[in-house]
């Protein structure tokens, strides 16, 4: 065999070697994610007290992994069935009419701060903050926003953690998913699982800023 044909089979030798080198990190990177999901689904089920594949089915019925918890919460406020909000979703209407709707209000979807948040919390805050809170069913939140905040408050309620914390990851880009997983691997981390810190979706927080102590 000459120079050539051994540099050639070389070459080949090391491409394979590469390929599969790539295609392991991809499977570990599908995994980890998958990881992730499955810990978000679970997150959304303990807090909103409902089975994992009812969180699941509803994400199959075409709802985005982050928008989940907004069916969730207003079905829990709302007092219907997942179905009804899913209905209303499917077929156009924003998560603000929905809220509407039910006869709820975006005082539902606040959670107290710390400090003054910047994008992409800046906007809604500021709404809350400059609305008298007896006005505040008239604040209009797009579905980011409301997207956002329903995110927010899953997550600080259920893990008790901190919400300006998770502001700020969200703000460095964050996926609600990623941040999710981190925030469960820091709990844990520090103190096991974190018992009886579920707060669930039907506590009331007073908004800061806005008449402290009072329930929203």
């Amino acid at each position: 065999m000459d120079g050539r044909r051994i540099g050639t089979l070389g070459a080949i030798v090391a491409l394979c070697g590469l390929a599969g080198a790539a295609a392991a990190q991809v499977s570990i990177g599908a995994s980890f994610d998958q990881e992730g999901l499955t810990g978000f689904y679970l997150g959304i089920g303990e807090y909103y007290q409902v089975p994992q594949r009812q969180v699941v089915v509803v994400k199959e019925k075409g709802i985005p992994d982050e928008d989940l918890p907004v069916v969730f919460l207003l079905a829990s406020r709302a007092k219907v069935a997942p179905d009804a909000v899913l209905k209303l979703r499917l077929r156009g209407t924003s998560w603000l009419d929905i809220t509407l709707h039910f006869g709820l209000s975006p005082a539902i979807f606040y959670v107290p701060v710390q400090q003054t948040p910047g994008p992409p919390y800046g906007k809604a805050y500021g709404y809350y903050k400059k609305t008298p809170k007896s006005q505040w069913k008239t604040i209009r939140l797009s579905d980011a926003e409301v997207v956002n905040l329903v995110n927010l408050k899953f997550i600080s309620e259920h893990y008790g953690y901190s919400p300006d914390e998770v502001i700020r990851m969200r703000a460095s880009g964050k996926k609600f998913v990623e941040i999710n997983r981190e925030v469960k691997a820091k709990k844990q981390g520090k103190a096991g699982p974190a018992k009886g810190k579920t707060q669930g979706p039907e506590k009331k927080t007073g908004p800061a800023g806005a008449g402290k102590g009072k329930k929203p």
